[in-house]
């Protein structure tokens, strides 16, 4: 005879681990180990930014996309897969778990997050000729780096803390620098010179945000902060920010404020694929316009490969074009 004991009447008494195994389809199971698959919401994506990772505050898995932005818990997942509001979304969940356990017994795992790597201990340092001789080429000086709070670094280190053993590496390397908030909080190392994970981000922060004056009447959305740093040694009359990566999507809650503060807002994202979807993305999102200046990848590399001149001269015009699109 069948047993109804298993079956549940509230979303709550679903595992977010099956939620997440079930709706995505995914090879393993989720036992506290984060997973990164490509974007199911990002059909164009080559390398995978979904990431699903348990959120130790609540011991249950939630899942943050960074090529469209998305990001939430169990139910968030699965009202944007079908496109349905919430208590849709927890309809469904009920309904699937509860056929899925008729079908195929109870669920039980437990959840034992995997240690994480942290930073353990940061060392700073002083500016040197290396350090000029990387930022100047795209005529970034000391006085952008220090308005944006960027400290050359270094070392740091990474500590994790696994069943009671402690493992701790040591990270160095030539012209490393730390991105800071404005309460000198470490969000992001930027390695220029590794071949391998350039930027390693610690917290998330929209880049620029802190240095905001509001003072000018355009704000450009770079694809990072070099390139926002870059664009601002023009001295034209924008402010800028950039979101944590090209693949992610600035918060509506700052978009909308934003629109408010400034008489128009734009993208100038990287000339290649990633680029100019940013910039179809945001238009479609937020009815943001955008532009790309295609004599080189980025507006930085622009600037060291031809010049502050020739990039004024065509970078000017393609701004204003798009500013009063």
């Amino acid at each position: 005879m069948f047993s109804t004991r298993n079956l549940v009447d509230t979303h709550n008494d679903v595992p977010s681990y099956w939620v997440f195994q079930y709706y995505l389809n995914l090879p393993e199971v989720l036992t506290g180990q984060a997973v990164k698959i490509k974007s199911i919401f990002n059909a164009n994506e080559r390398t995978p930014s979904m990431c699903i990772y348990v959120d130790s505050s609540r011991n249950e898995y939630m899942f943050k996309d960074f090529s469209t932005g998305t990001y939430g818990s169990k139910i968030d997942l699965v009202k944007t897969i079908f496109s349905i509001d919430y208590g849709l979304a927890v309809s469904k969940i009920l309904d699937d778990y509860n056929s899925y356990v008729k079908k195929n017994g109870s669920v039980d795992i437990t959840i034992n997050p995997a240690a994480k790597w942290e930073i353990d201990n940061i060392k700073t340092r002083t500016w040197n000729t290396d350090d000029a001789d990387y930022w100047l080429q795209f005529r970034i000086g000391t006085s952008l780096l220090n308005k944006y709070n960027v400290k050359p670094l270094e070392y740091y280190n990474m500590l994790r803390v696994d069943n009671g053993k402690v493992d701790k590496i040591k990270i160095e390397s030539a012209c490393m620098y730390g991105y800071y908030t404005k309460d000198n909080s470490l969000y992001k190392v930027y390695k220029p010179k590794s071949k391998k994970r350039k930027f390693f981000r610690i917290e998330s922060h929209l880049q620029g945000l802190d240095q905001l004056e509001y003072n000018q009447p355009y704000l450009v959305i770079c694809s990072s902060l070099k390139d926002a740093m870059c664009l601002k040694g023009f001295g034209y009359n924008i402010e800028v920010v950039a979101p944590e990566s090209e693949t992610s999507v600035i918060k509506p809650i700052y978009i909308e404020s934003f629109k408010k503060r400034y008489k128009k807002i734009i993208t100038l994202f990287d000339s290649d694929d990633a680029g100019y979807q940013a910039i179809e993305r945001y238009k479609e999102l937020y009815d943001v316009n955008g532009c790309a200046l295609d004599i080189a990848k980025d507006i930085s590399d622009a600037v060291k490969d031809h010049g502050f001149e020739k990039v004024h001269t065509e970078l000017k015009p393609l701004l204003k074009k798009t500013i009063y699109e």
